[in-house]
């Protein structure tokens, strides 16, 4: 076991007092190519180029002595602490961290970042990344090779963001690019590299930020979740249909479960309602309507919640094709070609309702037939007027719930 084993931040700047100290006494330092290249670095220490994390904490492990790990920015902050402390390796550490890459970033764009997502994108992570950036309005991507600006932008088809592209921070060969989303995956871009991405909305105002990332969509006196079809713009009481009914919609998005890093689909999205409590989830939104005044509600309807969505006017299950891989889906209608349509691309989840048990036996053919696993119930909800305790409303329709067979318990 190391006797002692420091984190080093390094940010382009001379390094700090504890921070030469610990690597003049250092008898192993672990690196990239340019920290070991370090004047500070002694010479007579062994020296290991940080490739595999977890395989320099075996070598640090076994040592006896002295050990450095250097790292760019803030070890702490999505670095290699984490990894070193896993269990598996028993260190225990001292960090002497430094200005994260993300912090410098902002700083080189003079913006603030409280109110900024933080994701990284590996080619296994890079579809999620981009969700987060087609549903929030200031996201910082930290890249990886496979995974940087050019195929953010490509991945972003159809949502127009600004990129400020910073590379290699730190360094004598830093340089800080604003492009376009659309054009961005016309360059070539040098790494390491962080990507702010901004658009899709107002940035967060100073007197409403109090919280760190998402800013929560909570507009002015409103609460809970399934709303009334009446706290839509343009839709008022009894005017949203059986398919918008709120306790169904509430049915429909628990079983769906959109999260931070999803893509929902909303097809037949009406008045927007699903797809706008989707959102305020904080999952990337694509509501496809073939009704202009349907997508105009839509539109309306996100601007008044404060949610970034994509509303996509069209008639499925034709207008699916040139749609970007979905996690969950919800189907308004358009029947059993549209379910198989879905269902051939493959999303985890998919809701959809039905009026008769005839209809909703032809659906959960469909979708079993296509590799799901479906549930049904019969939901009725009855609204009562309280002033006098009288029926005002009854619907009763039938909810199917599918799963990938493949996930299925």
């Amino acid at each position: 076991m190391a006797d002692r084993v420091t984190v080093i931040g390094w940010d382009g700047s001379p390094l700090t007092r504890a921070a030469t100290a610990a690597l003049s006494a250092a008898t192993l330092v672990a690196g990239a190519a340019h920290h070991l290249a370090l004047p500070e670095v002694p010479h007579g220490a062994e020296r290991i180029r940080l490739g595999s994390v977890d395989l320099a904490a075996r070598r640090i492990a076994g040592h006896r002595g002295s050990a450095v790990v250097l790292a760019d920015g803030d070890p702490g902050f999505f670095g290699v602490v984490r990894t070193l402390r896993a269990p598996e390796h028993g260190l225990e550490v001292e960090v002497v961290p430094a200005v994260s890459s993300v912090a410098t970033a902002f700083a080189r764009a003079g913006m603030p970042w409280e109110d900024a997502q933080t994701v990284v994108a590996h080619p296994r992570t890079l579809r999620r990344a981009v969700n987060v950036c087609r549903a929030h309005h200031k996201v910082a991507v930290l890249t990886s090779p496979g995974a940087g600006p050019a195929e953010l932008a490509l991945l972003l088809e159809g949502v127009h963001r600004t990129f400020v592209i910073c590379e290699e921070l730190g360094t004598d060969r830093e340089q800080v690019t604003v492009v376009t989303s659309d054009t961005a995956a016309d360059h070539v871009w040098r790494d390491p590299n962080v990507v702010i991405v901004i658009g899709g909305g107002p940035e967060q105002r100073a007197e409403g930020a109090w919280i760190a990332g998402r800013h929560p969509a909570y507009p002015q006196g409103v609460r809970g979740w399934a709303l009334p079809a009446d706290a839509y713009p343009g839709t008022g009481a009894g005017e949203s249909g059986e398919g918008e009914a709120p306790g169904l919609r509430a049915a429909q998005l628990a079983h769906l479960g959109p999260r931070t890093g999803d893509l929902l689909w909303d097809i037949g999205s009406g008045s927007g309602a699903l797809a706008v409590e989707a959102a305020r989830f904080g999952a990337a939104v694509l509501a496809v309507d073939s009704d202009p005044d349907a997508c105009a509600r839509t539109t309306a309807a996100a601007r008044a919640f404060g949610v970034q969505l994509q509303v996509v006017e069209g008639r499925a299950p034709h207008v699916l094709e040139r749609l970007p891989e979905p996690d969950v889906v919800r189907i308004g209608g358009g029947g059993a070609p549209v379910v198989i349509a879905v269902a051939d691309r493959r999303p985890e989840r998919i809701v959809t309702h039905a009026s008769t048990r005839d209809e909703a036996e032809a659906l959960g053919a469909a979708l079993t037939e296509n590799g799901y696993t479906v549930a049904c119930s019969l939901l009725q909800s009855v609204e009562l007027d309280t002033a006098a305790w009288s029926e005002r409303e009854r619907t009763v329709v039938f909810l199917l719930s599918a799963l990938r067979s493949d996930l299925a318990p």
